[in-house]
């Protein structure tokens, strides 16, 4: 009997499971629900020595191993951090020592250190088998200098030539602008990656912006197209977003980000000042991606190193707040480990997977309290507090309120929240660090230690520590049942 009740609770479990797997397969979740994680392929993993061609982990301009296989081998690592989309570094066939992607000579082949095209393949459909996304950069700004159209005299007008000496494409031509889009098709079509990263958008015309974005959109209408540039303003990004992309990086939130969490005791309110702005700007703000660092600018650690702050407690608040805000979180790969470095290559690292995990299970937290809240991706945002570093605001989506504090100060700091700003008599439950905060008089008083910050979900008042209750009963009751079954089998037992 004991057999057979093990076995049908076992069946169930496997039944019940099959079937929130399946139904979470068949929701497709939008962009604003996604948290990508940006990598260069090079430098990421080494899972494939087979394509180690001139490899030399001693010399920073050169390849260092990382391929296709090597990304594979992480995906897991990666989704149980929750991140469930991956923009790759431009992955097309590059010049000699091309190891970033930029110097591309045939948009058509994978470049050969990092794999084949069916080993690309397989990434993309192992992503997809855990619900993961993959984007790659696509660079149209410039082309390789062994790039075939520089030798070719029949294609002298498709380009020209760069202030850095690099051919450009004639992205004016109608001719290269059907080159690019059919490249585009031809990924989509053989591969099925899921979008691209067109990097410096600012340096193409917006014609081809928008015959890129139309022809790629109407052959795949599934597929994201973002644009990245070191520059732009909020009128220059809603431009790109007219001319049919779905996402652009918000430059301008970028510089108040990093300054705001590199050293303690600084406003978040230049954070909430973009925003408002964004809001009055773009039509959908909450598709703009919010980052702290790139491949093209010094690694975020060096800000704090250089105010002479320990990057731990300042990565986890800045975090807190990525993983809160409305925008698309992107997050540079090895921030994960807090790695430090100035410009190209000094940033571009070979990522080093033994390290402290502490970082690591607090995005894996932060993460898994974004996915699971659809406030924070689908909700308003609003400011309750702010003073000095101690920052509260709200996110609200239907019945649902999510309430974050932020205390960015070297000193334990209060903020009292009236019940007008939120509803009255009710309860606010942490999430990070299982804190409680209830209403009193018509008030919510949050308190946070230094450098901490939590995530409250707002509910009604409990007499009682109920799912504490109930798990404690239910360890209780699988208790009792072990020892009676126990028992029953002690009387069966015969004496000897």
């Amino acid at each position: 009997m004991y057999k057979k009740v093990v076995s049908l609770t076992f069946i169930m479990t496997l039944l019940f499971s099959s079937f929130s797997v399946s139904a979470e397969k068949k929701e497709e979740k939008s962009w604003e629900e996604r948290v990508i994680y940006s990598l260069m392929v090079d430098r990421f993993n080494n899972g494939d020595n087979e394509n180690n061609m001139d490899v030399n982990l001693l010399e920073p301009l050169s390849y260092h191993g990382g391929d296709f296989q090597g990304i594979i081998d992480k995906l897991d690592y990666l989704h149980d951090m929750g991140f469930n989309a991956i923009q790759l570094s431009p992955i097309f066939d590059n010049e000699e020592d091309g190891y970033h992607g930029e110097w591309i000579i045939d948009y058509h082949k994978p470049e050969e250190h990092f794999g084949t095209i069916e080993k690309f393949q397989e990434l993309v459909e192992e992503a997809a088998n855990r619900d993961m996304k993959i984007l790659v950069e696509f660079p149209v700004h410039q082309l390789g200098k062994s790039h075939p159209w520089v030798a070719d005299k029949n294609k002298q007008e498709w380009v020209r030539t760069n202030n850095d000496g690099f051919p450009t494409p004639a992205l004016d031509r109608p001719e290269v602008q059907e080159y690019f889009i059919d490249v585009a098709n031809w990924w989509i079509e053989e591969t099925g990656l899921d979008g691209f990263v067109m990097t410096n958008v600012n340096e193409a015309p917006i014609e081809f912006l928008q015959a890129f974005s139309s022809n790629v959109k109407s052959a795949h209408p599934d597929t994201f197209l973002m644009g990245t540039t070191s520059e732009a303003t909020q009128d220059m990004n809603k431009e790109y977003l007219d001319a049919g992309f779905d996402s652009m990086t918000d430059v301008s939130l970028n510089q108040p980000f990093r300054n705001a969490f590199a050293k303690p005791g600084r406003s978040l309110q230049p954070l909430f000042d973009v925003w408002e702005q964004n809001e009055s700007v773009y039509e959908q703000p909450g598709l703009m991606a919010a980052f702290l660092d790139n491949a093209n600018m010094d690694r975020y650690t060096r800000d704090m190193v250089n105010e002479n702050e320990y990057p731990g407690a300042r990565w986890k608040l800045a975090f807190t707040y990525l993983f809160t805000q409305p925008e698309i979180p992107v997050v540079y790969y090895a921030s994960e480990i807090a790695v430090d470095g100035g410009k190209s290559p000094e940033n571009q690292q070979t990522m080093n997977f033994r390290t402290d995990p502490e970082l690591i299970e607090y995005i894996t937290k932060v993460g898994d309290i974004r996915k699971s809240q659809p406030a924070l991706t689908k909700g308003t945002f609003e400011m309750l507090y702010e003073k000095n570093g101690m920052a509260v605001f709200k996110r609200e989506y239907k019945d649902d309120t999510l309430v974050i504090a932020i205390n960015n100060t070297t000193k334990d700091q209060s903020a009292v929240i009236k019940a007008e700003q939120l509803e009255d008599d009710k309860e606010l439950r942490g999430l990070l660090n299982s804190d409680m905060v209830r209403s009193d008089n018509g008030e919510y008083k949050i308190i946070l230690e230094r450098e901490s910050a939590e995530v409250y979900k707002m509910a009604e008042k409990s007499s009682y520590n109920i799912p504490f209750i109930i798990a404690m009963i239910g360890v209780f009751v699988v208790f009792i049942i072990f020892m009676y079954i126990a028992w029953k089998r002690g009387k069966k037992r015969p004496i000897k």
